[in-house]
């Protein structure tokens, strides 16, 4: 027999080498490998190859979790759940998807039991062409959790938490399947209980015991359901929902159940090709009103008119000329869930962030006198003018609407009337709509207000309520890239605004201040609460405000925050000077960002862009 050479065995460098380059399916086989036959016996390697494979085992149980981990974003979870976005790879699969729902069910039979037994769970989505396969896969994962699941279809957001409460319906929980306003290709899924809308800790340990479930299951498929779920038409209740409360509150001297009839114009709606075309179908129609001239109403998943946002240029210019073509009363966008909203004048005047929340501002403190509005710290100076020249008080607080919303609620249980909160982006919730960011409702309350001045002889339009709101003189929002491993991104975030802060409180930016924003207990710079009850903080987040060194007043402020979304820092600012934007990005790349050396770990091309564009 040929004696064996040591240049012929394979090195357990190449076995782990090999080990890796194959398949993950392949891998994972291999790693949960049974032998079937009792007289079985491994071939002997040596102590260093277990280790490796040991090693490569835990690295791909990590590996794993990581993914599940990564799809949480902020109260939401969100993905790539189809191939076609250059550079990302489909990452919200159906066996993620069914691992999320399955700890949804589990979490909410622990936290949220009724007594009754059996949990049940409805689920609403938007019409994104992902939303079918990945809808089986939560309907599998609540089955695996012992929930019975209920099938709303085609539905809304908002629609989706009010399942939760309204008669006969009123599950224990709900999930809502949609990525809001990005493209065709995400998707994501928004939970709630009879509570409102989870929490970002919430939602956190979720996707913790989703990625042991999904790290721990020898295949990634997910499960076909034995049994469908029972189909329910929520939408239609949710709609007569909201037409009584139109009805109500106008109250028409002549014609009570039609109150938006006679209206000498028409209301325009835009859904967008999202779920809102139900808006103009079952609430306005059904209300007598003409909605001649809407877009975009039937449902279509890839969206191929514009992008489904009120913040997005196409949607507003299109709707503001349908809204002038049509002498319109007033245009309304929706985004693809109805969460946020953004309304034209009769004018054409876009009405949409720091306006948006102007508008619903005005509505507010005339119902609810001496009210605090809450708004995340990206409003302008006018917009607290605004407010409080109207008897309201002004509370700028993080970014992010579930931080907005929660800072609302904290506000009242601390005995402060908080009746409206709102963030740039549209997100709005009010008081008496127990705290639910609804875009369609934020629209019906704008309605009744028009109806309201109509019936008191106004010949005014919805934009008068906001012609003396001070607009700043220049914006800017710029995006730095965090350069790290993606697993690194949120340390390096901190590391990079918690350097923002230091410079700060060393005075080594002259003539800025960390901006307390208002006095609701709300400390440097929006950061942290102050009060015996903090809130957990999501992403970390500072505002200073900058003086003029001649004058000593301030002229402009930058909001250096964490992105929840996204492995990036962005940057914010406003300026009631002409160039003050340039001079504060350039005093912060020059002084802050080089001279701390925070560049050297981020990407700063887009300030160097913006400098370069305004010299």
């Amino acid at each position: 027999m040929a004696s064996t050479s040591t240049s012929s065995l394979v090195s357990s460098k190449t076995v782990v080498s090999l080990f890796l380059s194959l398949p993950r399916t392949v891998k994972s086989s291999f790693l949960s490998f049974t032998p079937a036959s009792p007289s079985f016996k491994p071939l002997r390697t040596r102590s260093s190859n277990a280790t490796k494979i040991d090693e490569v085992t835990s690295n791909i149980l990590d590996e794993d979790m990581d993914q599940i981990r990564r799809l949480q974003n902020g109260s939401d979870v969100r993905g790539v759940a189809l191939e076609g976005e250059k550079g990302r790879t489909v990452t919200l699969t159906p066996a993620a998807v069914e691992a999320i729902a399955e700890s949804f069910g589990e979490w909410v039979a622990a936290t949220e039991s009724n007594g009754n037994g059996v949990i049940r769970v409805s689920l609403g989505r938007d019409p994104r062409v992902s939303g079918g396969k990945l809808s089986t896969a939560v309907f599998a994962g609540l089955a695996r959790a012992g929930c019975l699941a209920f099938d709303m279809g085609l539905a809304t957001t908002p629609a989706c938490f009010m399942s939760t409460l309204l008669p006969p319906f009123e599950y224990d929980a709900s999930i809502m399947m949609t990525a809001s306003h990005l493209p065709y290709t995400r998707n994501g899924l928004k939970f709630f209980t009879k509570r409102g809308g989870l929490t970002s800790p919430e939602v956190e340990k979720i996707c913790d015991l989703a990625a042991r479930k999904y790290a721990n299951r020898q295949t990634k498929v997910s499960t076909l359901i034995r049994t469908r779920p029972e189909q329910v038409d929520f939408m239609s209740a949710y709609s007569q929902h909201l037409r009584e409360i139109i009805k109500e509150r106008i109250n028409h001297p002549e014609h009570y159940d039609t109150p938006l009839k006679g209206f000498q114009a028409s209301i325009v709606v835009n859904a967008g090709n999202g779920s809102g075309g139900f808006f103009t179908w079952d609430v306005l129609d059904k209300l007598g009103a003409d909605t001649f001239g809407s877009l975009y109403l039937n449902p279509d998943g890839m969206f191929p008119n514009h992008i489904p946002n009120p913040e997005d240029k196409t949607a507003m210019s299109r709707t503001r000329a349908s809204v002038l073509e049509n002498s319109a009363d007033l245009g309304v966008v929706f985004d693809t869930d109805v969460d946020r909203s953004g309304v034209v004048d009769n004018k054409g005047n876009p009405i949409n962030g720091d306006k948006l929340i102007a508008l619903m501002s005005a509505i507010v403190l005339k119902e609810h006198p001496g009210s605090t509005i809450v708004t995340d710290a990206r409003t302008s100076m006018g917009l607290t003018r605004f407010i409080t020249e109207r008897g309201g008080r002004h509370c700028l607080y993080r970014v992010g609407y579930r931080n907005v919303i929660d800072k609302g609620v904290e506000l009242n249980k601390d005995g402060i009337e908080s009746h409206l909160m709102m963030e740039t982006s549209g997100h709005g919730a009010v008081k008496e709509n127990h705290f639910l960011d609804d875009g369609a409702y934020m629209v019906v309350k704008i309605i009744i207000e028009m109806v309201r001045m109509r019936l008191a002889g106004s010949k005014e339009g919805i934009g008068s309520l906001i012609e003396d709101l001070e607009e700043p003189l220049e914006s800017a929002e710029l995006r730095m890239n965090i350069l790290s491993e993606p697993r690194d991104a949120k340390a390096k975030g901190i590391e990079a605004i918690e350097t923002f802060r230091q410079y700060i409180e060393e005075g080594k930016l002259e003539g800025w201040e960390l901006d307390s924003c208002g006095e609701c207990w709300v400390s440097e710079g929006c950061l942290v609460d102050s009060n015996d009850h903090p809130s957990a903080i999501d992403a970390h987040m500072y505002r200073a405000k900058v003086m003029d060194k001649k004058s000593g007043e301030e002229y402009g402020w930058v909001h250096m925050r964490q992105s929840i979304h996204n492995p990036n820092i962005a940057l914010n600012m406003q300026s009631v000077l002409p160039g003050g934007c340039f001079s504060m990005t350039s005093l912060f790349r020059d002084r802050f960002l080089e001279a701390s050396g925070v560049a050297r770990f981020l990407d700063i091309s887009d300030i160097d862009n913006y400098i370069g564009s305004q010299s």
